[in-house]
């Protein structure tokens, strides 16, 4: 089912020298195909495995998913492999992380909002020890588990990705917002130990670079591979290199409205959306494109964000290279997705608080690309990060493994959760996931394999829910009952209606209680807790942050969760 990748290459962190022994190890190895020299005989074949994530980037920026920004390698994926059109995330960057990392629904990972910790058990800012990570399960299974980016579940040194099951990691345990150089309360680690931030560095780069290099030590462990890759593009701040930004001013001066249209044209072309759905009207906080003053400025912030993509996608691009280069290629199940929708975050235009006179997108700089823009990453859909509705949801999924998805180029319209990348990723490499672990028992899964889907079958009809900050979801045979916090349950029937636009809950009310009764059993298993009590919650001991924790990646997002007022349905959600 998998494949156990021999080493043949040399150390990335050793002395050149390692490279004849590698050679020699390649010359002994005679036994082993040609096609995959790294391969071991004898055994069965488990793949390599890599995750890669996206911060903050909205359904429709790629171009396999109607984007205008040029995203080759990720196209060239999609084009090989599978997309998965239906598949959502949690709505929010810590809660995602720990759902992907442990298959479990975040709240029962421990992280029910973000790395406060709130001194009660679905909120502990961290990775529980009733929780397993893919690390750490595929470690028992004979895998090296690797890890670039932010981590974001656990910012003291005890909850580290190098205690929770990697070998290798290079990124920022704490959390992300930084491009050039690490922000106050933020640290960039090579393993444990700080690393060596040089001149002209960019976190972009650095962690697919990094990425490469444990590929290369992955090669000599002898080991097949796990890699996780969690980029903090594009989430703001708007911050890269002149060069990079210079390719996209101006494509943006007709302003979200145009770019929106185009993009929904787009999406039917290429099968993303149907055309039967519509798409959600522009967000009535966005102003008219008319109405703003500085176009220009305006033009710029979102060429700074397409940028970021740009960026990213060259450096995956330079994965796949280098999994290629070692022969891997065939027998490498890849999967990129991202952990929310796009970010409304610093109100309809974005919010700057860089240094006074910095030009938008340098590394003095600080700002956001706004609500208006967010709305036109999100399209076709309505809301944004935070939200449970599909604007704060829907995440493409790009899935290639050669050798074990038959299917090119196709789309996949089941839905699926981020709790299913851990369940996947083990029934992939053959792994077994643990009912006790180091002494400690572990929590049964919630995700299920994607398997079936990769091959072309049904997948087993299952219920999907969400909470987070109040808004919650729940997801039943195509049916979806969604509430704002604060507001009414809304039904939907997405079939029809994924843009949720024809609220269904006053015709089918047998629909909703049921909903709502199920809703409330999850709930109450997970341990979720009425956001205005997590909120006033504060365990004894914590009531100061922790040195060099991240209490929140968002410190805007309470202005802009306040100035949802009415939505595209039209009907007005009311808040508490």
């Amino acid at each position: 089912m998998a494949a156990n990748w021999k080493s043949c290459s040399f150390s990335a962190l050793a002395a050149g020298g390692t490279r004849f022994a590698a050679c020699l190890l390649v010359i002994a190895a005679s036994m082993l195909p040609a096609a995959a020299p790294c391969a071991e005989a004898g055994s069965a074949e488990r793949p390599n495995i890599i995750v890669i994530l996206a911060d903050d980037m909205g359904y429709s920026d790629i171009g396999c998913f109607g984007g205008e920004i040029q995203t080759p390698n990720l196209d060239r994926l999609a084009a090989e492999g599978l997309r998965f059109t239906s598949f959502c995330n949690t709505g929010r960057c810590c809660p995602t992380r720990a759902s992907l990392l442990t298959g479990l629904y975040p709240h029962r990972a421990g992280v029910g909002h973000m790395t406060q910790d709130r001194g009660l058990p679905a909120y502990l800012g961290r990775l529980n020890d009733g929780c397993v990570t893919i690390a750490e399960v595929l470690k028992e299974a004979g895998y090296i588990a690797m890890m670039t980016g932010k981590w974001h579940v656990g910012g003291e040194p005890d909850h580290w990705p190098t205690r929770r099951g990697f070998e290798m990691f290079y990124g920022t345990p704490e959390g992300g917002g930084f491009y050039f150089k690490p922000r106050p309360g933020r640290s960039v680690r090579l393993g444990e130990e700080k690393a060596e931030i040089p001149e002209g560095w960019y976190i972009t780069d650095a962690l697919s670079d990094h990425a490469v290099r444990f590929i290369d030590e992955a090669r000599d462990s002898g080991k097949p591979f796990f890699l996780y890759v969690a980029h903090i593009a594009p989430h703001w701040p708007l911050q890269a290199r002149r060069e990079d930004i210079a390719r996209y001013r101006g494509k943006y001066l007709e302003g979200w409205e145009a770019l929106r249209k185009k993009r929904h044209a787009r999406q039917i072309e290429l099968g993303i959306v149907e055309a039967k759905w519509g798409i959600s009207p522009a967000d009535p906080r966005a102003p008219r494109w008319e109405d703003v003053e500085d176009k220009e400025e305006m033009d710029l912030r979102m060429a700074v964000y397409a940028a970021q993509i740009d960026v990213m996608d060259r450096g995956i691009g330079r994965i796949l290279s280098k999994v290629r280069e070692i022969g891997a290629e065939e027998n490498t199940l890849i999967m990129f997705l991202s952990d929310n929708g796009g970010c409304a975050e610093g109100g309809p235009l974005g919010f700057t608080r860089g240094a006074e006179g910095a030009a938008t997108g340098s590394a003095d700089s600080f700002a956001s690309y706004g609500l208006a823009w967010a709305n036109a990453s999100n399209t076709p859909f309505r809301r944004f990060k935070h939200w449970t509705h599909e604007g704060g949801i829907a995440t493409p999924l790009i899935a290639r493994w050669p050798r074990g998805i038959a299917r090119r180029g196709e789309i996949e319209r089941q839905p699926g959760h981020v709790i299913d990348i851990l369940a996947t990723c083990v029934d992939a490499a053959g792994a077994k996931y643990p009912e006790i672990h180091e002494g400690r028992r572990i929590a049964p899964l919630d995700g299920r394999s994607l398997r079936p889907a990769f091959e072309g079958r049904k997948m087993e009809d299952r219920a999907l829910y969400w909470e987070h900050e109040g808004n919650r979801a729940v997801l039943r045979g195509g049916w979806k009952l969604v509430a704002a916090h604060g507001g009414d349950w809304e039904l939907y029937g997405l079939e029809d209606d994924r843009c949720e636009l024809d609220d269904l809950a006053a015709v089918y009310r047998g629909h909703v209680e049921g909903m709502i009764l199920d809703y409330d059993r999850w709930a109450e298993r997970c341990g979720v807790r009425p956001w205005s009590e997590v909120r006033q919650a504060r365990p004894a001991a914590a009531a100061a942050p922790a040195p060099g924790s991240a209490q929140r990646d968002a410190p805007a997002s309470r202005p802009a969760e306040k100035a949802s007022g009415a939505e595209a349905s039209g009907k007005k959600v009311q808040r508490s």
